[in-house]
This record gives C-alpha cells, structure tokens and sequence, in this order.
C-alpha cells in the first residue's frame, strides 16, 4: 500500500461518519423500505422515526467507543456528498485478527451504480492494510443474490451453508457465510 493512497475515497464514493442532522432522516426513510430491511436484517424489523433512528445512531457511535471492535461508515457520493448507505467492519476479534464485513445501498436508485463495489474495495483495504485483519467473514441470506454476487466478485468464498435457518414470507431459506483471508485477497490484487 502507498502511503499515498486515500484510505476512504474512492472515485464514486467517500467514506465518513455519521451528520447527526441530516443522516437520521434518511435512514428513517431506508427503514420504510421492506426490500431494503429484507436484504440487509435477517430479524424482524419495523420502520423507525427519525428520532428513533437518531438514538440508534447515537449508541453505534458509543459502542464503538466502548468495545473498540466496531467501525462504522457512512458510504457518500463524493460529487455533492449525498448519504447512500452504510458499511461496517464489526464483530473483530483482534487476538484472532478477524471480523465481520457489511455493507448496505439505501435507496434502489442508487443501486447498479458501482457504491457497493467500491465501498467493499474501499472496507477490505482499510480491515487487511490498516487494520491488520488476516480474515473477513460475511452473513448473507440466501434470498440476496446481489449480496452474494458482490460479494463473490470480491473473491469472497461460500464457506458455510445453514440450511433452511431463515423464514421469510412463509419460506424457509439457508444462511450462507461467506469468507475471505488477506492473502488471498492480496493475490487477487496482482
């Protein structure tokens, strides 16, 4: 790695924190949005005001503080700064150097674009090179076949299979976990 490189921009996209003023709102909206929910809650989940979303954003940004194995981002557009997700490298246990990878595109219109690939980009770099992870692990449901082909194209490999762990809309559906370790994302760099 240069120490050159931006660690959280891309092109398209920008890394940063939470905006307490204007986030809230739109998250608030995200919640609304059953597709969005599905794909990125296996739990049930229910819409939230803005003031609730808003108090949900203030204890993430105390837990990490706390447990000192969260880091969460909010994913930007870098042409006028506009909230379009989020992404999280959680769970981290750094005596084994490994940890959990998500990340979500809020608004439909904002899928296809090319902010979820290079959010994951951006998120790998930052858990292999900067914070020294050796593996990444990932819980996608069955049902988020985008999810999975992202997360594919990034070398990530199925590597546990719960089958039929999950129930939505009257169905049953398998938990997949995907995985990925440093070295082999570094030689998919070459």
């Amino acid at each position: 790695m240069s120490i050159g490189n931006p660690l959280f921009n891309g092109e398209l996209i920008q890394l940063g924190a939470v905006d307490h003023e204007k986030d809230p709102e739109i998250v608030s909206r995200w919640t609304h949005n059953a597709g969005f929910m599905r794909m990125m809650y296996m739990d049930p989940m229910k819409p939230l005001s803005v003031w609730q979303v808003k108090k949900k954003l203030e204890e993430l940004e105390k837990s990490m503080e706390d447990d000192k194995n969260l880091f969460h981002f909010h994913i930007r557009t870098r042409s006028d700064n506009r909230l379009v997700g989020f992404a999280e490298l959680s769970w981290i246990s750094w005596t084994n150097g490994s940890g959990y990878i998500r990340l979500g595109i809020g608004d439909p219109e904002d899928h296809h674009k090319g902010y979820g690939r290079q959010t994951l980009c951006l998120l790998l770099r930052y858990a292999f090179e900067e914070l020294n992870l050796y593996r990444l692990s990932a819980i996608i449901p069955e049902y988020n076949l985008p999810a999975q082909s992202l997360f594919k194209s990034a070398i990530f490999v199925e590597e546990v299979r719960q089958r039929q762990a999950l129930e939505k809309d009257g169905r049953r559906w398998d938990s997949l976990d995907f995985g990925l370790l440093a070295e082999v994302w570094k030689d998919g760099l070459k």
